[in-house]
């Protein structure tokens, strides 16, 4: 979502400019890329890039095709076939090992659900919303409609494009969209009845982190966590510490007592709450305040004694965790990689927030089978 957000502020800029500019976006990997399927990179007409299709060798050739893209005002399907032991054509060594497709769009800024003013809307709120970007990879010098639907659980928003082809084919992407939505997991499918193929994209909002404390060791956290575009919340009962100057990464601070805060706290399935108050008391009320759990990482700074000593005193207060809800709550919270500075603790704590969030262990990617990413 960081890079979405990159971008709409290009774009804004640019429009501000009177700067015409394309989006171009991975659609599709066959073998291995350094991006996956919804990068995303967008090309003014002066040549300013936002974003990035791959690590760096694509980005060249992308921008001629773009800015010939904005010239004659449509979109173009263009393949990368990476696998070539050529790679001089490019310039560069590539050493993916992949076939990327990639399409770019001319945006039209008065043009209805532009696929800009479709990304926008992803970000309006945190509910999961699924984006839909429609190709056609046996004519990829045609036209391609494009980026032209978000579906949410109460609505779609399409744009022209979208009403323009078959009530079948239209009718086929819904259903994938519903699929998508329901299983949190984006897909590439064939549309029956078309030659087209529809990348049905799983958008989720930026993970927000709910930090209590703002103590020094937090400061790390809160740089590394703003790098990565997590959304940060600080909270602490110490107000000379919770304050703008401090925190100018945090879109909330939160001041006051631990129930007082805990009942301000806004949680989600992509929520992370880690208690770095180094005050006991503290954070147990916080635990207390967000009972029952509703969001997939709760962290503890702390030794394993800390943490098992706030479940007894939860216990105690007629608040017996069950297993799932045990399971939820990470103490001492980080990934094991010998860290002892602040900083090598942030970067193991978010690290662990991270993969919890994807649903991974954080285990070495060599021990891993198969590809890297899936979709």
């Amino acid at each position: 979502m960081k890079e979405i957000k990159e971008i709409i502020k290009a774009y804004n800029l640019a429009v501000q400019h009177n700067e015409k500019t394309a989006l171009a976006t991975v659609v599709k990997v066959e073998g291995s890329s350094y991006r996956q399927p919804g990068a995303r990179m967008l090309i003014t007409e002066n040549g300013a890039l936002t974003g990035a299709i791959s690590g760096g060798c694509l980005e060249g050739d992308a921008l001629k095709k773009a800015q010939m893209v904005i010239f004659k005002q449509q979109s173009m399907l263009v393949t990368y076939d990476t696998t070539d032991d050529d790679d001089a054509k490019f310039g560069v060594g590539l050493g993916c090992n992949g076939i990327i497709h990639i399409l770019i769009e001319p945006i039209v800024e008065n043009k209805e659900n532009n696929p800009i003013q479709l990304l926008k809307a992803c970000t309006t709120n945190r509910a999961p919303k699924v984006l839909v970007t429609l190709f056609d990879l046996k004519n990829n010098r045609a036209s391609q409609p494009g980026t032209l639907l978000l579906f949410q659980e109460k609505e779609a928003i399409s744009s022209q494009a979208f009403k323009q082809i078959k009530t079948e084919v239209q009718n086929s992407i819904l259903e994938a969209c519903s699929t998508v939505f329901t299983h949190s997991k984006s897909l590439i499918q064939s549309i029956e009845q078309s030659n087209f193929t529809a990348f049905v994209e799983n958008m989720q909002p930026s993970i927000r982190l709910n930090i209590i404390g703002a103590g020094n060791d937090v400061l790390p956290l809160v740089k590394l966590a703003k790098a990565m575009g997590w959304d940060i919340v600080i909270a602490d009962g110490r107000s000379d510490l919770v304050t703008p100057t401090r925190f100018p990464e945090a879109i909330s601070l939160l001041r006051g007592k631990a129930n007082e805060v805990a009942a301000q706290l806004k949680v989600d399935r992509k929520t992370a709450v880690v208690l770095m108050s180094h005050n006991f008391n503290y954070d147990l009320e916080i635990l207390k305040g967000l009972y029952p759990y509703n969001c997939p990482y709760i962290g503890v700074l702390g030794p394993k004694k800390k943490l098992l000593k706030l479940m007894d005193q939860l216990a105690n207060q007629d608040i017996a965790l069950q297993e799932k809800e045990e399971n939820l709550i990470f103490g001492p919270m980080g990934l094991d990689i010998g860290a002892e500075s602040p900083e090598e603790i942030a970067l193991s704590i978010l690290s662990e927030v991270k993969a919890v969030m994807a649903g991974n262990v954080g285990g070495h990617l060599r021990a891993k089978n198969g590809p890297i990413h899936q979709i």
